[in-house]
């Protein structure tokens, strides 16, 4: 027996929704078979007219967004691209802004690497004027 191999299963959906959608990566504790410094994982599941905040910029992972189902828009400089059918997807470098639009409910997949601690956008204020930003989760700059 080897004592190195884990297996771990799961559902995609309740297990994303205790890190913003990450199911892997470097945010989760060393001892979680999902922990990764080299790649994050995300299920996003995002209703119709979800959409970013504002861009993500100064990226500095390779990203791969698969289309589950849905309709789900990326905007980039100088190109917009629309995943329309299931397993459409776009691959975009490090230093690739970007921003995105759920046209319809949307469920997608993305891949990251490598993960990089510590890379995060803080959140928006509160109601107070308070900025808040996340500690110990992954970060919301997503996808």
């Amino acid at each position: 027996m080897n004592d190195d191999l884990t297996i771990h299963t799961g559902k995609a959906a309740p297990d994303a929704a205790a890190d913003r959608g990450w199911l892997l990566g470097h945010f989760k504790d060393p001892a979680d078979p999902r922990h990764s410094e080299d790649v994050e994982i995300k299920w996003g599941v995002h209703p119709k007219g979800d959409a970013r905040e504002r861009w993500a910029t100064a990226e500095r992972r390779t990203a791969l967004l698969v289309l589950i189902s849905g309709r789900f828009r990326l905007e980039f400089p100088g190109r917009t691209v629309v995943l329309a059918e299931q397993g459409d997807y776009v691959l975009w470098g490090r230093g690739v802004d970007h921003s995105w639009y759920a046209e319809e409910d949307a469920v997608v997949l993305t891949v990251r690497w490598p993960s990089i601690p510590g890379y995060r956008v803080d959140e928006p204020e509160d109601r107070t004027g308070v900025t808040t930003s996340e500690t110990s989760g992954p970060t919301p700059a997503e996808i």
